[in-house]
């Protein structure tokens, strides 16, 4: 396998474990640096790529499941006792997992088509910054302070706040998720702790039915199976570090600095955007 093709699958794997579960939008940071770079190989499709950055996306999950398995240990426990608090957190989780299946099975295949390019990406960068400098602002006394205590109805409502990620790619799924709760009154740590659960499930339904859509061409590119590898393992190692660190973050500081990193990211981004336009048409 080529050096460099393999150090930008570094670069990559770092990029996904970065801004995964950062209110950042990954999908947008994941376009944009593959264009810099100039990823993927020479010979690799279309769909070699959409493999890869599921591949990747699936050593983030695993890292955010690592870190909370205590909590998942907990819910498992307390679903085999039958205990009320264990069955109430596992139906929230699923009331809040609903809404992605259900637009993710409806709305995928035109997201794909029609929002995953660079102008999308910019547009939802700086409009979720904005979104999230208003929200941040306009805050109020929270009402709910634990995420394993969140009423159903608040629960499907973060649950449909997610969807805007589905169908918006630079919107971020742990920004939509932790933005919404904040708005439904949700303790700032408590809407992070939630938003990192329900990705849990809701990451890896969306991976395995990724992977299984992708299954043929991963039996095809079995010569590129190390740049998986070396995907997944920074990806994981990375996220591992971010999540861990934002968790500490969101204990005594607002989510304004990311607002306004996502307004200046997606502003460079139409720059570089219009650029490579001006540079076609000469």
């Amino acid at each position: 396998m080529d050096l460099v093709v393999a150090c930008k699958s570094v670069v990559m794997g770092i990029v996904e474990g970065l801004t995964e579960f950062l209110p950042v939008s990954s999908t947008g940071h994941l376009i944009v640096t593959g264009q810099l770079i100039g990823f993927m190989p020479g010979d690799a499709d279309k769909h070699f790529r959409d493999l890869y950055e599921v591949v990747i996306q699936m050593g983030a999950i695993l890292a955010v499941a690592v870190l909370y398995r205590e909590r998942l240990l907990h819910l498992a426990r307390g679903l085999i006792k039958g205990t009320a608090e264990a069955r109430a957190f596992a139906l929230s989780l699923l009331l809040g997992l609903i809404p992605a299946l259900v637009v993710g099975a409806l709305a995928s295949k035109y997201v794909k088509l029609y929002m995953f390019n660079s102008g999308v990406v910019a547009a939802d960068l700086a409009l979720g910054g904005l979104a999230i400098l208003i929200i941040e602002r306009g805050r109020r006394t929270p009402r709910f302070t634990a995420a394993e205590a969140l009423p159903w109805r608040t629960s499907l409502a973060i649950g449909c706040c997610q969807c805007i990620a589905i169908v918006l790619p630079g919107a971020s799924r742990s920004a939509s998720t932790i933005m919404g709760a904040l708005l439904l009154g949700v303790e700032r740590t408590a809407a992070t702790n939630y938003s990192f659960m329900l990705a849990i499930p809701t990451m890896f339904a969306a991976t395995v039915h990724e992977l299984w859509g992708e299954r043929e061409n991963l039996a095809q590119n079995q010569e590129h199976l190390l740049l998986l590898v070396i995907g997944f393992v920074v990806s994981f190692i990375v996220a591992w570090a971010s999540v861990a660190w934002l968790l500490r973050y969101v204990a005594s500081h607002t989510f304004t600095a990311f607002g306004w990193y996502r307004i200046g990211l997606g502003a460079l981004v139409a720059i570089l955007l219009v650029l490579k336009i001006m540079t076609m048409e000469a």
